[in-house]
Parts: C-alpha cells; structure tokens; sequence
C-alpha cells in the first residue's frame, strides 16, 4: 500500500474536491483529508484522470480550502471492519458506532462495494420468509434471496411497516440463524428513535444491525449507507451462514444524493435531473441480494421508497421496477381509511411467489386462495365505482356480495394491528373465511377438491 500526500487542491465544489497533479490514482480510493485547522475529513475518488482527481467528502466540505488542505491517497478502496459481534448494536451511516458502545473488533475488513455474484452460482429463490403481515404473505409471498421493494408516498405508515416487518420476518419451522440488517438514509432524528425504540421494546435489538444516516449528516454519506450494510449482510450470510434480510429505506434520499453529486459533476442530467447511470448505481445495490450455490447463508432484500407526487412512473420507481422482482405498493386512500398497513394488493406483485408457495413450502391451498382472492377483490373494487355512478339499488344480488366481500377484504384481511404476527396458516384460513360471502359457484380459482377440505369443513 502506496500512501501519497498532495496539497495542490485547486477546487471544492458542494461535496466535492478537486486534485490537481495526482499520479496512479485509481476509482474508489480512500483520502484522508487534513484541513487547515487540523480536522481529519474522509473521502472517496469519484473520478480518477491522468493528473487529476475528483474526490467526494464524506463529512462535508465545509472548512477546506485551496491553500492549506492536505489530499492523503491511501491507495486502498474503501473497506468496512465486520463481525458477528456487530448484531444488536446500531451505527452510524458510515459504520462508526452511535450507540456510546466500544467500535467492534473486527473479524475481516471488507471492500463495501463488495464483488459481482456469478449468475451460474446463484440459488433460485424458493423458500418462503414469514413477515406475519397478511397482505405481504399470502397475495406477495418474499422468497428467500428476493428483492421486493416497497413503493411508498409521504406521510404513509412505511416505517412502522419496516419496523414490523425486521421484527417478525422468520423461515417457518426452520431454526436456521436469522438476523435483520437496517439501514436508514437521510431520516429523521425522530424517526431514527422510533426505530431504536421498537426495536429494544420488542427485544428484536439483538438480531438486528442498525446503520442510520441522519438527515442532518453529511448527504455524500448517504451513498455509502447501503453500500455499508450490504456488505455486513454479505458477510453474516455467507461467511457465519446466517439468513439476512435487508430493509433499507428511504431509497428515495439515496438517489437525491447522487442527483447532487452529479449536478456538482456537472454532468448531463437524465430524467428529471437524475444521473443517467442512476439503473446502473441501483441495480449494483440491488443485484447483491441473493443465495449462492455451496454457501449455507442468504440475502434478502426490501428496499423502501417514498414516491415523489405519488407516481409511481417517477424514475426512481420506475428503474427499481425494472431491477427487482416485484412490489408492494401502499395506498393513501386505503391509509386515509384507517387500515393498516394500507397495502393495495392489486398493483403489487412479487414474481418468484409461485416458487416459494406450496404444499411443501406454506400449503397446498396458496396459489389457489391467492388468485381468488384476488380476482374477487378486483371486481369489488371496479364495482366500487359503478355503485358511485348507478347506486346501489341497481346491483345485483351477487354484485351485492362482491361488494361486500371487497369492505371484508379491506376490513378484515389487509387490516391488521401493528404487532399481530399472523403465521401462513392463519392468513390462508381468513382467506377461506372471507370466501363463504361470495356464491360458491363464483369460486372458480380454487379447485373443488380444496373447496371441499378446507371450506365445506368449515361450514360444517
């Protein structure tokens, strides 16, 4: 390891600077930044040219100038200490502790940026996660190795979603190591005690490492922040054999992060004054979730993502549509409703559901519970809006109990308390309870066989 000192600092603009006469700088190296008062910033090479170097500041770039900053090139890329020993204890968005506790020692130190997974080597994800939340398990089923993001809006419940979700997520009937790795990116102070809050009341703390990135931290730290646990989950899953999920939120914060960096840049803008990489800085977060052939561990991902305006088309959505597989989308006329948690089953999607549901996987009754369900609840919702038109009276019967069976769904199905854990079990059985409102003739997505085991003997 090479370490090169340089003082030719020529500019420093928002969260960046420049280094003139630089040599065998590579993309990604760490420098220590000497100020003139003595402070030691960080920071990463952002852009690396024959004699020149753009150097992103990790706490900012207040206090350095042209003429007495010191560039220290370290000649490494930016690594992260992890260990086992980093469950139950919470960190800042750059990995120093936040919880007046000693920093770990370290079992490795590892790139953050982690390394590609081979496609060949990858498991598909079958195994089913059980988050005990109805409208996630039984219509949006999570496989373990899955990404499935969660589009939400301002204002709505996503934390406390999170929150239960890195609480009760557990692999049914398995008692494999299952831990949680949080991490949150430009919120609140409030928020961040709502989450260390929950998650010591419930006792869930010590399976759970916790990365906060404040909104009044440093925004560059912000593009590290998931980089960070990433590359902690990586390392509980395949080195300790651990079964990781990830929740990171808010995506959202992350991606303005790189919209100034690369407006500091100066460079072309793409969408609505996004990086036109954006899916590319994206997808190489989101592609390190995953099982890979051989390693006993996993990577779960459910990234979470506040929708600007509600749209859903907005880039940032959009491009994570496109990466992931799948999405639960929250609703703000179900949330102004009073349910919780407003999930609006029928835009989301999780692809690699039909994979891990089943009868050897949750139960034989799953797919065929989920479709009906589903098919019954969309013609609720369309007859919603004819009752709007035409009223009531102009129903039939069996509108009539579409419509009922709609209000039952919202009510009794999505509606759930903030710390009900309700097991796969209980889902598909509330499912079958909700059926016995709609002509048995209409259940056309369940085959007679299951009709006759599980909603004929509860009629009897």
């Amino acid at each position: 390891m090479v370490v090169r000192e340089y003082t030719s600092v020529s500019e420093v603009t928002g969260p960046l600077m420049i280094v003139e006469g630089v040599k065998n700088v590579k993309y990604g190296e760490v420098v220590d930044i000497e100020t003139a008062a003595g402070e030691i910033k960080h920071g990463q090479v952002l852009d690396a040219m024959e004699d020149r170097a753009v150097v992103q500041v990790f706490e900012g770039t207040t206090g350095l100038d042209t003429k007495h900053t010191k560039a220290k090139f370290i000649g490494e890329t930016m690594k992260i200490s992890v260990g086992a020993s980093m469950l139950g204890r919470i960190f800042d968005g750059a990995g120093r502790p936040r919880d007046g506790k000693k920093p770990i020692v370290p079992e490795a130190r590892l790139d953050i940026n982690g390394y590609p997974i081979n496609p060949t080597a990858r498991v598909y994800p079958k195994d089913f996660i059980q988050t005990g939340i109805s409208s996630i398990d039984g219509m949006n089923t999570l496989a373990r190795g899955q990404k499935l993001p969660i589009f939400s809006g301002a204002g709505l419940p996503h934390n406390e979603l999170a929150a239960q979700i890195a609480r009760q997520a557990k692999v049914p009937g398995s008692k494999e190591d299952f831990a949680v790795v949080f991490a949150g990116m430009g919120i609140t102070a409030e928020e961040a005690n709502f989450f260390r809050k929950d998650f010591e009341r419930t006792g869930a703390l010590e399976r759970i490492v916790t990365f906060l990135n404040l909104a009044d931290d440093p925004t560059i730290e912000r593009i590290i922040t998931p980089r960070i646990a990433l590359t902690t989950a990586e390392y509980l899953a395949y080195e300790h054999g651990m079964h990781v999920l990830v929740i990171l939120t808010d995506m959202t914060n992350y991606c303005e992060a790189l919209r100034e960096i690369s407006a500091a840049r100066e460079e072309v803008p793409g969408r609505r004054g996004y990086p036109g990489y954006m899916y590319t800085d994206l997808s190489m977060n989101y592609e390190r979730a995953g099982k890979i052939i051989g390693k006993k561990g996993s990577v779960t991902q459910i990234p979470i993502l506040t929708m600007p305006s509600d749209d859903i088309t907005h880039p940032i959505p959009d491009l994570t549509g496109y990466i992931t597989e799948g999405q639960i989308v929250l609703n703000r006329e179900l949330h102004r409703k009073g349910l919780y948690p407003p999930v609006d089953v029928l835009p989301s999607l999780s692809r690699l559901m039909q994979q891990g549901i089943g009868k050897e996987r949750t139960r034989e009754d799953h797919a065929g519970v989920s479709n009906q369900l589903y098919a019954a609840y969309a013609e609720g919702r369309d007859l919603k809006d004819l009752v709007a038109v035409v009223g009531e009276e102009a129903l039939t019967d069996r509108d009539k109990a579409f419509l009922k069976f709609s209000e039952r769904f919202e009510a009794e199905f999505i509606n759930q308390g903030k710390d009900e854990d309700r097991t796969i079990s209980e889902t598909l059985d509330g499912g079958w309870e909700l059926m016995k409102v709609l002509p048995e003739r209409d259940l056309k997505r369940v085959s007679t066989e299951l009709i006759e085991k599980y909603l004929k003997k509860e009629k009897k």
